[in-house]
């Protein structure tokens, strides 16, 4: 047998034997060796041979029970394996993560589309089986069809959504006081949490406003002595020492002269000038000097009350709930 080179260079033909014309009793043939030999260049079969594209027929789609079956050769083991979607609960994300966990072989996972746009992870996989997509696996491109539903009437669509609020309403239904059960079991910990975190801060709190309150109750008291001083000296110089008619003027310019220091004060703080306030203004003052000596981080302090605050008030309208919940089915 001999290879007839032409415009195929891989197809062979296969020719008579010699000494075979004319026998009344042909013998049994003779065994015979295809010989095949590679023509044109060598690097075109490599690149045919070595590529990363895969062909399409690799991943099929169908659809069983109304639900689709995404079927593919895993890289790993290579054998063919079926993973059920549901549309309206799956996602792209989750649907790469079922691939990562049934082949470890799996590193990479990304899902494109014809055009070359990455799809999100928190795309629902009915968005995604309405078109044609690519699969990368470890750099190896999968070009997925996705088969064409039938286009339904308006009134079937409608029934259709209809018989999905109503399921999804039952299952919120048939599932809601465990779903509650869990959420205030999870509320209870991230509470017992803040908690432990809010200790120690509290009782440094408590150290630096005890200080605070010591310093803020003396400045006052020092106020209280330097006014008893100043009206006992007033009232020393009127009778004692001079007239009614030199203090006179003395005691009109001290009346003035404390309503600038009122009126300042206001022009710095924009409050008015109250005992309360001034106590609140100089407590804080103390408060915050104090914190920083003691390296106390009031930003902290801040959030964990509002993340206690807000967790505590989510656990009674959870609890609140599951008390209605448990009258209805009462």
């Amino acid at each position: 047998m001999m290879l007839r080179r032409g415009p195929w260079p891989w197809r062979a033909r296969l020719l008579q034997t010699p000494g075979t014309h004319g026998r009344t009793h042909p013998r049994p043939p003779m065994p015979q060796v295809l010989c095949v030999k590679l023509c044109g260049n060598l690097k075109l079969y490599q690149s045919n041979l070595y590529g990363t594209v895969v062909p399409s027929d690799e991943i099929t789609i169908n659809y069983k029970h109304g639900l689709p079956l995404i079927t593919l050769t895993l890289p790993s083991r290579k054998e063919r394996c079926q993973f059920v979607v549901k549309p309206m609960l799956s996602t792209v994300g989750s649907f790469l993560q079922d691939l990562q966990n049934e082949d470890k072989g799996i590193k990479t996972a990304a899902i494109f589309t014809a055009d070359g746009s990455e799809i999100a992870a928190s795309t629902l996989m009915e968005i995604l089986l309405m078109n044609d997509f690519r699969l990368v696996i470890n750099k190896s491109t999968y070009d997925v069809q996705c088969p064409k539903k039938e286009k339904l009437s308006s009134e079937h669509t409608t029934e259709m959504e209809n018989m999905k609020s109503l399921v999804h309403r039952l299952f919120t239904a048939l599932h809601l006081e465990e779903f509650q059960k869990k959420r205030e079991h999870h509320l209870l910990e991230k509470i017992d949490h803040l908690k432990g975190q809010l200790q120690p801060l509290e009782q440094m709190k408590a150290r630096i406003e005890a200080h605070s309150e010591v310093k803020t109750n003396g400045l006052l008291w020092a106020g209280l002595a330097l006014l008893s001083i100043q009206g006992g000296a007033m009232a020393w110089l009127t009778w004692w020492v001079y007239s009614w008619d030199i203090m006179e003027p003395v005691t009109y310019f001290i009346t003035f002269s404390n309503s600038m220091v009122f009126f300042a004060y206001f022009l710095v703080t924009r409050q008015d000038y109250t005992y309360s306030a001034v106590k609140s203004r100089q407590f804080l003052h103390f408060f915050h000097k104090k914190s920083k000596q003691q390296h106390f981080d009031v930003v902290q302090y801040n959030k964990l009350k509002e993340d206690l605050a807000k967790a505590t008030e989510a656990l009674r309208q959870v609890c609140h709930s599951i008390c209605d919940a448990s009258r209805g089915i009462r």
